[in-house]
């Protein structure tokens, strides 16, 4: 998800980030219990499946779109085997959350707000400055993707994997969720500093100046574009962490 909001839109999208938590607080068990576990998922010592997951697995719409909408390929639900992956896998996983084709859906929407916005006036109205809209909202997701799980995933040995910790307490496991926006697991097993995130989206929002309006490349705005990402990808952390409990506590009874 790649898409970056207008500073007056970060209002709205607090609302909806806070009505969202609130969702999820009431599809989740009550009283879960809280247990230790590290933040860094592990190696389980008994027998498990891996978690490299078949193709029809990868493509099964519960567990790879959030809400049946949202792609989610990066998603782990099963670390307890984790098994590195290649960088053509890596590829693979930007790729796959790239031109899903829900995400040419989601696109489409964040295009309709930016222009509800006018975000760029440059780029004008009716067909002709939706399409402006349009194609850049998809470059925003497609080189932010293969910038954050692919490029430098691959160049760093970190992997652009979301593992879910799946238990313990709400606000335990949403810390967690937060946390992994700053902290993600290297090829080698060992806690990474999330270089490839934060600086993978900093290089995303420099590189949509080339499409963007000349009025609008300032570094102040290149700037305001990361952090915005930065929130929203934290955001979806979270749901990605809570994902599995709605969808077994609403779809699967």
């Amino acid at each position: 998800m790649r898409r970056l909001l207008s500073r007056s839109f970060v209002p709205i999208v607090c609302r909806v980030l806070i009505s969202a938590n609130f969702l999820f607080v009431s599809v989740l068990a009550i009283g879960q219990e809280t247990s230790a576990l590290p933040d860094a998922p592990s190696v389980a010592q008994t027998q498990s499946q891996p978690s490299t997951l078949t193709h029809q697995e990868q493509h099964e719409p519960s567990k790879n779109h959030i809400f049946w909408i949202i792609p989610n390929y990066r998603s782990d639900e099963n670390p307890a085997d984790i098994k590195p992956l290649t960088p053509r896998d890596k590829i693979r996983v930007s790729l796959d959350d790239s031109f899903d084709p829900s995400a040419f859906l989601v696109a489409g929407i964040f295009a309709g707000i930016s222009m509800a916005q006018r975000q760029y006036p440059s780029f004008g109205t009716g067909a002709q400055g939706l399409g402006k809209y349009y194609g850049g909202a998809l470059a925003d997701q497609a080189i932010g993707n293969i910038m954050t799980e692919g490029l430098f995933p691959i160049a760093l040995h970190q992997d652009p994997r979301y593992f879910v910790k799946g238990t313990g307490g709400f606000w335990r496991r949403t810390g967690y969720a937060v946390s992994r926006e700053f902290i993600t697991r290297g090829d080698d097993g060992r806690n990474h500093f999330n270089t490839s995130e934060l600086a993978g989206n900093a290089v995303a929002a420099g590189i949509s100046n080339l499409y963007y309006p000349a009025a609008d490349r300032s570094f102040g705005n290149t700037a305001d574009k990361w952090g915005q990402q930065i929130a929203l990808d934290t955001f979806f952390n979270v749901t990605k962490e809570f994902w599995p409990d709605v969808r077994h506590k609403l779809f699967e009874h």
